[in-house]
């Protein structure tokens, strides 16, 4: 017996590939409210890190402030990039 066969007999339910109506037009405007939110934690981090580099230089101690620079830049590559890598892979 085929596997569609068994299927069809045990009443086991075959979806679509389509989203219920509506429901995409919610999950775009969460995706969209995620975009917004990584793009203004990317510049809070950036005004964040420059901020405590000034108070760090004005006292005169050293500590890594470029690596934790380079993390937040390294982010909001990440989140710029997150929407057109999935639109390439969902094509």
């Amino acid at each position: 017996m085929k596997a569609s066969m068994l299927y069809h007999l045990a009443n086991v339910p075959q979806p679509k590939g389509e989203a219920p109506k509506g429901l995409g037009d919610k999950v775009e405007q969460m995706l969209n409210l995620a975009a917004w939110a990584g793009t203004a934690a990317g510049v809070l981090g950036i005004v964040i890190t420059g901020a405590m580099m000034g108070i760090s230089l004005k006292r005169g101690e050293s500590s890594e402030h470029m690596s934790r620079l380079g993390m937040v830049l390294a982010g909001c590559c990440l989140v710029a990039s997150a929407g057109p890598f999935a639109s390439w892979i969902f094509k």
